[in-house]
């Protein structure tokens, strides 16, 4: 079974851009990066995901359910985390765990009271006395504690300090590690090198590229680096270029024997080719046709 399958899956906001054709396919047991800057339709497709918007087009299955027609079956195995999460004012944490809890009509006190001394929250301070980061905390116990089977996350460690940071995908990994599936979105790329098996990177609604994180960053694209170098090849495949100090460095993304009988006529002290950072490959995909 897959845990999460989209084809074609397509939203407008009126005749604003949300996501289009947008076909994606998260196998069970999966840690998954879901990764692009805002605006690029991150949280468009997990709001479709989860039927709270009704797309245009295409078709979309999580744990094997269609979304339109499964809707209140998928929430109950799913936790999700909204990027911005809001809370009733007025009650204190552990009433809001308890809430949400009830609403699913399980006991999740033990498993709450655990996640809680592990992420540091304080569960007798009323929502509105809480920090941004103590308030995404409540929402990560709120969609971590019924222990689900796939878990949904949309920039879940925006405002989180970095010792809370390392302790919940620490959690993530555990749970992981058990059978769940883990979707997150992200424009943390760091997390998503780190943590996530497979990924997928949007732009503009549309899916640029799906694969493992090694495959991502082990991809054609190439960091080449100069030292001593007097000029530079000429080539349309060349982007990110850098002098500073004597050294030259640029992505290169064309056919490597090109670029060799063109470095073969420069002057140059030493030459360097790595595989560059997931950072540098997603800004690699992200550069408009024509930009440098």
């Amino acid at each position: 079974m897959t845990a999460i399958k989209t084809e074609n899956l397509t939203k407008y906001y009126g005749k604003s851009r949300g996501i289009i054709d947008l076909s994606l396919t998260v196998e069970d047991g999966d840690f998954f990066g879901f990764i692009g800057p805002n605006g690029a339709g991150k949280s468009t497709t997990i709001r479709t995901l989860l039927g709270f918007i009704n797309s245009n087009g295409g078709t979309a299955e999580v744990l094997g359910l269609n979304v339109k027609e499964n809707k209140t079956e998928i929430l109950k195995n799913v936790g999700y985390l909204p990027a911005d999460a809001s809370f009733y004012k007025g009650m204190k944490v552990k009433e809001i765990l308890k809430l949400s809890s009830n609403l699913r009509g399980l006991d999740c006190s033990e498993e709450a009271k655990i996640l809680c001394e592990r992420l540091d929250l304080d569960v007798n301070k009323k929502i509105e006395e809480l920090s941004l980061g103590n308030r995404k905390k409540v929402g990560i116990v709120c969609a971590l504690q019924h222990k689900p089977q796939l878990y949904i996350l949309d920039e879940p460690t925006s405002g989180l300090d970095p010792l809370i940071q390392h302790e919940f995908y620490t959690i993530l990994q555990e749970r992981n590690n058990e059978g769940a599936t883990i979707f997150l979105s992200s424009h943390i790329l760091s997390e998503v090198a780190r943590y996530c098996k497979n990924a997928a990177i949007i732009r503009d609604g549309k899916l640029l590229a799906c694969d493992s994180v090694s495959n991502l960053s082990h991809s054609d694209v190439k960091r080449v680096t100069l030292k001593g170098a007097t000029e530079i090849p000429q080539n349309d495949n060349i982007r990110d270029l850098k002098t500073e100090n004597g050294i030259t460095s640029f992505l290169y993304n064309g056919k490597s024997n090109a670029l060799i009988r063109e470095l073969v006529n420069l002057h140059f002290e030493d030459l360097t080719i790595t595989d560059p950072e997931l950072s540098e490959v997603f800004m690699h995909y992200y550069r408009k046709d024509g930009e440098q």
